[in-house]
């Protein structure tokens, strides 16, 4: 049996490696069409133009505290389906980012520029609608409980 937590984890695991699609191709494809999230991360933490400890902050992140908030908070979120809790998490959690870079951070990192904002937004919603899911998968597979492989059923 797994727990919440860990659920919210393996979650929190997959939705961080789809926004990790997303921000690679805003980075080599799009040519950074909006700053990128992990470079954002990096310069918050005085880490200018190092990418990989931005990457591998926005992996634990999104992983370990994100995942496993959510394990935690989903059943107490209001709506009825897992994506929408997810969703509804996830702009939470962009919202307090906001907050954070705003009033704690360097406001300064985010520039003028209100499209980084929307897609920042966008990533997170999409964000929330795969941790959703998958934590949603994850909960009705062990409701189902464990088939043995191979075993005939009882008559």
């Amino acid at each position: 049996m797994m727990s919440r937590v860990k659920k919210g984890i393996v979650a929190g695991f997959v939705a961080t490696l789809v926004i990790s699609v997303l921000e690679a191709i805003n980075i080599f494809a799009l040519n950074s069409m909006f700053q990128p999230f992990p470079g954002m991360v990096a310069s918050l933490l005085g880490m200018d133009g190092n990418l990989a400890a931005g990457w591998a902050i926005h992996l634990f992140s999104g992983t370990f505290i994100l995942g496993a908030l959510f394990g935690v908070l989903c059943p107490r979120l209001p709506t009825d389906t897992a994506e929408t809790k997810g969703i509804v998490f996830a702009v939470g959690a962009w919202v307090v980012m906001m907050l954070g870079v705003f009033f704690i951070g360097d406001s300064q990192v985010l520039g003028s520029n209100m499209a980084t904002l929307g897609w920042m937004l966008v990533t997170h919603i999409v964000f929330g609608i795969v941790l959703g899911t998958v934590y949603s998968r994850l909960v009705e597979r062990e409701k189902r409980g464990h088939a043995v492989v191979g075993a005939q059923p009882v008559h």
